[in-house]
């Protein structure tokens, strides 16, 4: 199979059939072999009815059904986990990304030999509200920063093409699907390009991604990938060191406190009680506190992100 077309969504039974009529008119035209996997994160609404229209019409739709509404990123991964084409394709189901792009998206995996090509929404602000818009340009900033990804101008864009190789190796959860480069960057997949791709006004309802949430939530995920790809295996290195350190730092002024005593003590000088001193307490503290750490490190080192249950998503159905 050439092209796997993957689609999250919420609430969108107006644009659904719009959405894949004009993907299967663009695959046909230009001779690829594909299927269509609609992924419904809970919706309220009719989608998945017009879903099983869709499949009843064409074999080539498939689709999972969430019993509740978990996230974008948990559509993502179990539609990574259904897909069997060369290429897969990510869109929104809101008719903004045009599946026009698809046929260079496609060449850009197999004949530029890119592992992750992402879109880059140039006229986005013609669309969106600035309460989207701003948190947006700072969260991508930041996210070249930290990732080490400068090529690309918007890592949240919806609409990205994978070679299927990439899908099958990396862990989409929580609401890591605005990193989704960054993952595939640490599973070792280091060829990610952009292009340039048109963002079209919304035709049906509103979005479900607006507001300064998903700029604090995307810092929050930020800084939680870049602690695990960088001690997610190793939290000993953090935990350890660091509750190492304040544990010798208290050991060490506790070791002064007592001297000084000795000291006081040996010369016949007035020698205060060491529980009078505040240096004391805090050099208890720090000894508390950096074996507590100490053990958190070790235990990190034990566990290791070997949660059974992190993707245990509950599928009502599968098409």
């Amino acid at each position: 199979m050439d092209i796997s077309v993957i689609i999250p969504l919420y609430n969108e039974e107006e644009s659904l059939r719009e959405l894949y009529d004009w993907i299967k008119r663009v695959m046909e035209a230009n001779g690829f072999s594909y299927e269509v996997i609609f992924v419904n994160d809970g919706s309220t609404d009719r989608s998945w009815g017009v879903i099983e229209q869709l499949r009843a019409e064409d074999k080539r739709v498939r689709g999972i059904k969430f019993r509740r509404n978990y996230g974008k990123s948990p559509a993502l991964y179990c539609g990574f986990e259904l897909a069997e084409g060369d290429v897969v394709i990510t869109m929104d189901a809101d008719l903004q990304d045009s599946p026009d792009e698809i046929p260079e998206l496609r060449r850009m995996i197999v004949e530029d030999g890119y592992d992750l090509v992402s879109g880059y929404k140039m006229n986005r602000s013609q669309g969106d509200p600035l309460s989207k818009t701003i948190p947006t340009k700072l969260f991508n900033a930041t996210a070249r920063a930290v990732s080490g990804i400068h090529n690309l101008h918007d890592f949240n864009c919806g609409l990205k093409a994978y070679r299927k190789d990439v899908v099958k190796n990396i862990e989409v959860y929580g609401e890591m699907h605005r990193y989704i480069p960054f993952l595939a960057k640490n599973a070792g997949f280091s060829k990610i390009g952009e292009k340039k791709v048109h963002h079209q006004a919304r035709k049906h309802g509103v979005s479900k991604f607006m507001g300064w949430n998903r700029f604090v939530n995307g810092y929050l995920d930020l800084l939680s990938l870049w602690f695990l790809s960088n001690f997610g295996f190793k939290p000993m290195h953090v935990f350890g060191f660091i509750g190492s350190l304040m544990f010798l730092i208290g050991l060490i002024s506790s070791a002064v406190l007592g001297v000084t005593k000795l000291y006081h003590l040996s010369a016949g000088l007035p020698h205060p009680l060491i529980t009078d001193s505040p240096y004391f307490y805090i050099a208890l503290t720090m000894m508390i506190l950096g074996t507590q750490l100490f053990v958190a490190g070790f235990l990190g080192e034990l566990i290791s992100r070997n949660s059974h249950l992190r993707n245990n998503y509950h599928i009502e159905k599968e098409l």
